[in-house]
């Protein structure tokens, strides 16, 4: 989630400078919205002049309230944009819609397999920013996070790839993006058959440990709910769960066990 968080800021950031509102992100086909006050002392309006990406624009700040006109400029969509908002030193301006500067999730995907040596293969198109694409697994009646890779962030076509780990029988993955404010973007899933065994799973007779037949992902939950043991491994170590009944997760089965020690 830090990553994540740490990504989003290099695409997307507000801050002042003296004298200096600067807004940096990607144009995304839509204006911004500033709303200007007169100076502190009710001479004159806030803001004073404008830059985009260097160059002073023609928008007219001198009311209070104005457009800067993005979509007039010669801006490719995903390009990024330096937003300069000069003003008096005893008051900032306000941007009303600084989200528009945000990544939003556009890819198309292009084509998706899964090759016999367990990588994930993908090509996307039509980015307009760069974003993490989140790869899920469908397990436990669930999608299941298994990793991240992150987009270009342009229009042209790019190749990804991303080594997964398969349990028996049918396995379904996709690719995702999300955009702050934004509804996720999904693919369609790729699925692949595995001539695998399912593991099978044993209590041993002191309670202190699940043991699985075969290396598995699995997680526990208590009965609220909550992830008390996460991991991947052919054992899970219990000792530290008070008895009562918890459920399973392992390979692609949900099941239910008592921790009666």
């Amino acid at each position: 989630m830090k990553n994540l968080l740490f990504i989003l800021f290099l695409t997307f950031s507000v801050y002042t400078q003296a004298g200096v509102l600067v807004l940096e992100g990607k144009f995304q086909n839509k204006n911004l919205f500033i709303q200007n006050a007169f100076g502190a002392n009710g001479v004159g309006f806030c803001a004073t002049e404008i830059k985009v990406n260097g160059k002073i624009t023609t928008d007219e700040v001198n009311s209070s309230a104005f457009e800067i006109d993005l979509t007039s400029m010669n801006i490719k969509p995903g390009q990024k944009v330096v937003i300069e908002i000069s003003h008096k030193s005893d008051c900032v301006p306000v941007v009303l819609n600084p989200e528009v500067l945000k990544p939003r999730p556009t890819f198309e995907v292009v084509s998706m397999n899964i090759n016999a040596s367990g990588i994930l293969k993908w090509t996307a198109k039509n980015e307009n920013g760069s974003l993490p694409y989140v790869i899920e697994q469908f397990k436990w009646n669930k999608w299941v996070y298994v990793g991240e890779v992150q987009g270009v962030g342009n229009p042209d076509s790019h190749d990804y790839s991303f080594q997964i780990a398969t349990h028996s029988g049918e396995n379904k993955f996709r690719i995702k993006q999300v955009g702050l404010g934004a509804t996720p973007k999904v693919s369609t899933p790729v699925i692949i058959n595995s001539g695998s065994n399912r593991p099978t799973f044993m209590i041993t007779k002191d309670h202190k440990a699940i043991q699985y037949t075969d290396e598995t992902a699995y997680e526990v939950y208590d009965a609220f709910g909550t992830v008390v043991k996460k991991g991947f491994g052919k054992d899970t170590d219990i000792t530290n769960l008070s008895k009562g009944k918890y459920y399973l997760c392992y390979d692609n089965q949900v099941t239910e066990f008592d921790k009666k020690k």
